[in-house]
């Protein structure tokens, strides 16, 4: 069973007991949080895709860590005029480790048949 989530404006295929770094979390680490914006539940070859998202679906997580990233340089120059610029800069994560992939309750929805009015015609009475 696999899923398809959106986290922090970003998309990860996550399984039971996957560890992941996503873009920092306001939550504290050991607390659990819930992603409820899921776009699509493989359940052993059934498929449910969302429009957009899955209803009644959520992913629990648990929040191990916060880290930081590898320094990245970002290095600026112009030719010929003697102008070097570098700088770094290093990202915020949150390490997550995904402990359930809920699927919607199975509920009994029931169709209601659109509620047509029959269309009485008045026959002419001849007096």
């Amino acid at each position: 069973m696999y899923a398809i989530v959106e986290i922090a404006g970003q998309q990860f295929k996550v399984q039971k007991d996957d560890e992941l770094f996503v873009h920092r979390l306001d939550s504290e680490p050991g607390k659990k949080v819930e992603f409820s914006e899921v776009l699509l539940i493989d359940n052993s070859g059934k498929i449910s895709v969302g429009k957009p998202f899955v209803e009644g679906s959520k992913i629990t997580a648990r929040v191990l860590e916060h880290v930081r990233g590898d320094k990245v340089i970002v290095f600026h120059k112009k030719r010929r005029k003697g102008y070097q610029k570098a700088t770094g800069h290093r990202q915020d994560f949150t390490k997550i480790q995904i402990e359930n992939i809920a699927l919607k309750a199975a509920s009994k929805e029931k169709k209601e048949e659109p509620k047509t009015k029959a269309k009485v015609k008045k026959e002419a009475v001849a007096e």
